[in-house]
């Protein structure tokens, strides 16, 4: 996974999990229409992480098949 990508992630769900742990709702846009597009964004986020983890071998792989 490309590091960016990873920081950003892991920087989104910590403060999800702050804010979980705090017992306060996450801070979300008004209007059903913003927290469509912020689960879609989540959404495109994963898939690019799960993406990357099928694009770049695995280091254990890559050695068993040399």
């Amino acid at each position: 996974m490309h590091s960016d990508i990873h920081l950003v992630l892991h920087t989104l769900n910590a403060a999800e999990r702050h804010e979980a742990a705090n017992g306060t709702a996450p801070a979300r846009p008004a209007g059903p229409t913003a927290s469509i597009a912020s689960v879609r964004e989540q959404l495109g986020w994963k898939l690019v992480e799960f993406g990357l983890k099928l694009a770049v071998p695995h280091p254990r792989t890559a050695c068993a098949t040399a």
